[in-house]
């Protein structure tokens, strides 16, 4: 009888977990890949027949070159560097949330209801009552795929995947009954805010800047040295050893989706209040599933995933300017970010994994 040990066969290659790497060599593999990435996109700017040193000095002035500009740039950072905030602790949990998008909506949601028909209030009780809102907005759509993860064992994914389009479906049936702005002639709308609904400015632009600077500083504080940022990361390594230590599993799973989707939440508040001062199809805008990205490439660290947000607002507000400078299409300036980040993802991915080949057996 053979020894099912050596029937089965070794497979040609397989992906294998790098052991854990210090902070200078993940900085200096980081910055490896980053320039790799330059390269990458530069090259496709060579073959469209452009000077990648002139391409990438409009991307970076663009993105700072005048006050309109930067204050652009800045509005862009907001939602992204709030977003990813929010989807950390579920990641760290290893909750996949990727409903951060519904979160976001259902934050616009909830603000705007306050900001349409409570608009007497005194202005920052105002603010305050639709930033609430937003939160408990967010955080009830969060709380929704963990009641049935931790009840049912639902897949998360999906669960929070389909909630983005509900919730995003939500918003048309708004805008097109109940809100519809009377005053609209053929094009249904929600009607814009008045002013006392609206963020105040701070240095040009709105205070949405100065909340996620905050929110970045409270995350970082309370994921690494909290009690709560403590479950979370035991709860992220094994559930099991999670619940050995006396932990209550499925409170940690509630409590953390119901934080990560009102942060997500206040995204939507800041973005109707501050940014668009309405509440449109496009007030979560794709920052929901670009907030991934930054997570990711941050390692689920609140002041890495600053960094990076700024790199792409950078990249996404520079890339319009010298789309308009060169003429070119907007193809070719989502390509090129498309090459820069797909280049920055996968020597992400070398930093974490190898890959092992069959090791060739010589016949005696």
């Amino acid at each position: 009888m053979k020894d099912n040990a050596h029937s089965i066969k070794e497979p040609l290659m397989r992906v294998v977990k790098k052991a854990e790497l210090g902070y200078t060599k993940t900085a200096l593999l980081s910055l490896l890949g980053l320039a790799i990435a330059i390269a990458a996109g530069g090259a496709f700017i060579l073959i469209i027949g452009h000077n990648p040193t002139d391409i990438y000095w409009s991307i970076l002035q663009g993105a700072w070159r005048s006050k309109l500009a930067a204050s652009g740039t800045i509005k862009i950072a907001i939602p992204l560097l709030i977003a990813s905030l929010g989807i950390t602790p579920a990641f760290k949990m290893k909750f996949w949330n990727i409903g951060a998008e519904g979160q976001i909506i259902m934050g616009g949601i909830f603000a705007t209801y306050f900001a349409l028909f409570w608009a007497h209030l005194p202005h920052y009780l105002l603010l305050l009552v639709m930033f609430l809102a937003g939160m408990l907005g967010g955080g009830l759509w969060g709380l929704l795929p963990a009641y049935f993860k931790t009840k049912f064992g639902t897949n998360e994914t999906l669960f929070t995947l389909m909630l983005n389009y509900i919730a995003l479906y939500m918003i048309k049936y708004l805008t097109e009954g109940p809100w519809r702005d009377p005053s609209s002639s053929g094009f249904p709308k929600i009607a814009s805010f008045d002013k006392n609904a609206r963020l105040d400015l701070i240095f040009g632009v709105h205070a949405g800047w100065l909340i996620a600077l905050i929110l970045t500083l409270v995350m970082f504080i309370y994921l690494k040295y909290s009690k709560q940022g403590y479950e979370i990361s035991v709860v992220g390594e094994s559930v099991n050893t999670a619940r050995y230590a006396g932990m209550n599993v499925k409170k940690i799973v509630m409590r953390t989706m119901f934080i990560s989707g009102a942060i997500c939440g206040m995204a939507g508040m800041i973005q109707v209040s501050g940014a668009a001062h309405t509440l449109g199809d496009g007030v979560a805008g794709g920052v929901g599933f670009t907030a991934i990205i930054v997570a990711w490439l941050a390692r689920l660290n609140p002041l890495i995933i600053l960094i990076v947000t700024m790199f792409f607002a950078i990249l996404e507000k520079g890339s319009s300017v010298m789309q308009s400078s060169y003429g070119l299409s907007q193809s070719v300036s989502s390509i090129l970010q498309g090459i820069i980040l797909f280049t920055i993802l996968g020597m992400d991915f070398f930093t974490r994994y190898r890959i092992v080949f069959r090791k060739v057996r010589k016949k005696l």
